[in-house]
């Protein structure tokens, strides 16, 4: 079963205010530093989300996204999306 999150926010270039970001394959969320504006979801086959947002303190957007990877997972499979809004609004979400 499929599994999404939707990253809520404010549109802005870059990003729609919603958007949503397959957990399958997921294998790593991590950001370089506690203040990174940039936090990355790696994926198996190579591919690579960015998340980027203001500077994190303490790596508080890598930590919720984590806590919202788990929580989404351990919805029911007629659940596909878990919503998530950031604590830090996204300035853009880029998959490549």
């Amino acid at each position: 079963m499929q599994k999404f999150l939707n990253i809520k926010g404010t549109a802005a270039a870059g990003f729609e205010g919603n958007q949503l970001v397959s957990l399958s394959g997921l294998k790593t969320v991590r950001a370089a530093s506690a203040t990174e504006t940039n936090t990355l979801l790696q994926y198996e086959d190579g591919t690579t989300t960015t998340i980027v947002t203001a500077a994190q303190t303490a790596f508080n957007v890598q930590v919720q996204l984590q806590a919202a990877v788990e929580a989404a997972l351990q919805t029911s499979w007629t659940n596909p999306v878990y919503d998530v809004t950031l604590v830090l609004t996204p300035v853009t979400i880029i998959n490549a």
